[in-house]
């Protein structure tokens, strides 16, 4: 024991030892993680800051070649020199500045020299790059003018030499043949002087000197041409062929003429932007030199960063030895528990062999053995022996005196369940009769909602036969109302069947008077004639035919008045029929709405009487349903008293069957070996 409390110390000491070594295990793999990472985020930083002078080189060249072609009159050019212009700008600021978005910090301060310098030719080159950009629409508009220019002074020249040939053919003065093709050669210097301008070299701005006076003089002579001009002894051209062909020369010159003022205006501004390509090129060579420079000095930096290689490989070499020394630590500490463990098992085995000496009787019941408790770890065992020899002490007695209560509560017990086993025998009989009575009350209830259901039913036919009356009887008043509109249309149209005929009446009375001034005329012709003699024998004959006339006329009017008079008399009587029918119809309507109204007040009688039975019907199938379950009840109930009448002889059979092994309990401890006073309580 005192070895083991002097080993103490040694284990404590060990296992400290161990946890300094994990603790500085733990920090050396800390610091290699941390400085791999500081050497990997350098790496990319100058993998970033290298592929960044890179590209610098490449723009530097990409905005050179497209300056030049922008001078050129190229419109791609401008969008392409203005995307080089933003990239170079957007990667020399993350150089400079840094990139939040990829977390690449400015450039370190050892390449400031070489960043200084290519800072000073980026502004030269963004100052000549933005005159470029900001005279696009001006570069553009000139060479979209030249280019006209040489679609068009050619044409001048083909004209001007079919005017020659006109003029030559026509016999035209040599004076007008040399100064049209004089004109011819003045078309060429002009478009001459347009493509110098366009150059953009020294000469442009006399070569745009010399444009505005070759046009000025080309449309000097071709007015003369056209019109005369004494001061440049010029005569008109006679000969109409001619003369079209320069109306279509002027009118091609015009375009001419008019971008005179444009050049002029312009070209210096040209030649601005050619001196800013010029610029640029120069530019773009003295600053490829200087991004390669600070691309090298970036590949410098990064092979120049060993002392964090050496100092993870010291890390690492750190992290190796305390990972042995643990080992070394461990193994020491293994060796010493071994040796400690085998002396604790040695005295654990003396121990055990005395304890299983002491208790050696216990297992042929000697309930008066007691385990000698000592300081060893079988101390508590043989304690807890100790403990457990009492309680089955009194276990036995306690068994003992318990099995003979046990044996006298079973005999009455036994005779009270047989008791019991009759009185479910007779109870039984009772349910099973009055199980027999609800059965019977059960069909009775179901036969009356069966008849309740029946009448239900036909309650509701009733109400829709009162239903269906009640829509015929809507549709007939629909109807008579359909048929009293009819009436009164037909009413109101034979009323003015009446007042037609009575109009007809007035233009037949009108009739009658004319048929009878016409008799009367007649009368008067026919005097007239036989006062003529014979001269008017002729219009006798007439007049007698117009008084025949006028007879039928008037006889044929009685008849028309006759038949006016039937018809005015049948439309009256029409009129009083119609009239009687609409009120014939408008009782049979009353009469039929009433009726209407007696089916209603018997569709909510059937209705109220249908809902009667239906309660009727319903209460009688929940009685039934009610029956029904107490039928169930009293079956579950049966057999419950039968289970339990089977319960109590099978109880009762258990009771003598406890009896039984009350005796076997009390035999079964019998071999136990108890101190003389349990044995007396016992």
């Amino acid at each position: 024991m005192i070895k083991a409390k002097t080993d103490k110390p040694e284990g404590s000491r060990s296992r400290a030892q161990i946890i300094a070594l994990f603790i500085a295990l733990i920090v050396f793999i800390m610091l290699l993680f941390a400085n791999f990472a500081y050497l990997n985020t350098q790496a990319n930083y100058d993998k970033q800051y290298i592929g960044h002078a890179g590209e610098l080189r490449v723009l530097s060249q990409r905005i050179a070649k497209n300056a030049t072609e922008a001078a050129a009159g190229k419109a791609a050019a401008f969008k392409l020199l203005s995307d080089a212009r933003n990239d170079f700008a957007q990667r020399w600021g993350y150089l400079k500045k840094g990139d939040p978005s990829t977390g690449l910090p400015p450039a370190p301060s050892t390449v400031r020299p070489e960043m200084r310098a290519v800072q000073l030719d980026w502004e030269r080159l963004l100052k000549n790059t933005d005159a470029i950009l900001s005279s696009e629409q001006t570069v553009l508009s000139l060479h979209q003018v030249a280019a006209t220019l040489a679609e068009t002074v050619p044409q001048l020249q083909v004209e001007y030499e079919k005017v020659v040939e006109t003029l030559l053919q026509r016999g035209a003065p040599a004076t007008q043949v040399a100064v049209a093709q004089r004109q011819t050669l003045l078309a060429e210097r002009i478009l001459g002087a347009v493509n110098t301008v366009l150059s953009g070299d020294e000469n442009s701005q006399q070569a745009a000197d010399a444009f505005g006076r070759d046009a000025a003089r080309f449309g000097l002579v071709l007015n003369g041409m056209l019109q005369g001009n004494a001061a440049l002894k010029i005569s008109q051209v006679e000969d109409r062929d001619a003369r079209a062909r320069l109306t279509e020369i002027s009118e091609l010159f015009e375009f001419v003429s008019g971008s005179v003022d444009e050049i002029l205006e312009t070209s210096p501004q040209l030649f601005k932007v050619r001196e800013s390509a010029t610029n640029i090129f120069t530019l773009s060579q003295t600053l490829l030199d200087e991004a390669s420079q600070l691309a090298s000095r970036f590949e410098n930096l990064a092979g120049g960063r060993n002392t964090g290689t050496i100092g993870g490989y010291v890390l690492a070499l750190l992290a190796l030895m305390s990972i042995i020394l643990i080992g070394l630590v461990m193994v020491r500490e293994t060796n010493r528990q071994l040796r400690e463990t085998a002396e604790k098992n040695e005295r654990n085995q003396n121990a055990i062999m005395r304890l299983l000496d002491e208790i050696e009787d216990l297992a042929d019941g000697d309930l008066t053995v007691t385990a000698s408790v000592t300081e060893d770890f079988t101390g508590t065992i043989a304690d807890s022996i100790n403990y457990s020899v009492d309680q089955l002490r009194d276990l036995v007695a306690t068994i003992n005196l318990t099995a003979g209560q046990v044996a006298a509560a079973v005999q009455e017990t036994q005779a009270t369940a047989m008791h019991l086993a009759q009185a479910s025998e007779h109870q039984a009989q009772q349910i099973c009769e009055a199980s027999t009575a609800i059965n019977d009350m059960a069909r009775s209830i179901d036969q009356v909602s069966a008849n309740a259901a029946e009448s239900s039913a036909v309650a509701e036919r009733s109400v829709e036969i009162a239903n269906k009356g009640n829509e015929v009887v809507h549709n007939t008043i629909h109807g008579m109302d359909n048929i009293r509109e009819q009436i009164q249309d037909t009413a109101k149209r034979i009323k003015r069947l009446g007042e037609s005929s009575q109009e007809i009446g007035d233009i037949v009375s009108l009739i009658d008077d004319i048929a009878d001034q016409t008799n009367i005329l007649a009368l008067n012709a026919a005097i007239q004639a036989s006062m003529a003699g014979d001269a008017g024998r002729g219009f006798a004959v007439v007049a007698d035919e117009v008084q025949r006339l006028a007879e039928r006329s008037s006889a044929a009017t009685r008849q028309i008045e006759t038949l006016v008079r039937a018809i005015q008399a049948d439309t009256n009587e029409a009129v009083i029929s119609m009239e009687q029918t609409t009120t014939e119809v408008v009782r049979g309507a009353r009469l039929a709405q009433d009726a209407g109204v007696a089916l209603e007040e018997i569709e909510g009688v059937s209705k109220i009487l249908a809902a009667l039975i239906q309660s009727i019907s319903n209460a009688a199938q929940q009685q039934t349903s009610s029956a029904g379950q107490i039928s169930l009840t009293m079956n579950v109930i049966q057999q419950i008293t039968t289970q339990t009448s089977s319960g109590s002889t099978a109880t009762a059979e258990s009771i003598g069957n406890l009896a039984k092994m009350a005796s076997q309990l009390r035999r079964s401890v019998s071999g136990f070996t108890l101190p003389a006073k349990s044995a007396d309580n016992a």
